[in-house]
């Protein structure tokens, strides 16, 4: 899961979403978006505004967490994905040893 900590961020320097719209020129509804963790895309030019209107890196905007149970059950190749990782869990203990 993708958490998005724009309204954490803005509460730590005292600002409004209207202050950062000003600041970007980034639509009001769009920041209220990443604000409410609504937005489903997020536009690279507008994380780069708003990092340097803030003046933070982005992983301090954007973390993520991952899933209790993963959504990815098969690879590329159609094999099962726990089968892919204990093959690549036993070649870490081969090489570990060699």
């Amino acid at each position: 899961m993708i958490k998005i900590l724009l309204s954490k961020k803005l509460g730590e320097l005292r600002l409004t979403q209207a202050d950062l719209s000003r600041a970007t020129g980034i639509r009001a509804n769009t920041i209220n978006e990443l604000y409410h963790e609504l937005a489903e895309r997020v536009n690279l030019e507008h994380l780069d505004l708003i990092c340097e209107a803030l003046g933070c890196e982005l992983d301090e905007l954007i973390v993520r967490i991952p899933d209790e149970s993963p959504a990815i059950t098969h690879t590329r190749q159609g094999t099962r994905k726990s089968n892919v990782t204990v093959s690549l869990q036993r070649n870490r203990e081969i090489k570990k040893r060699g």
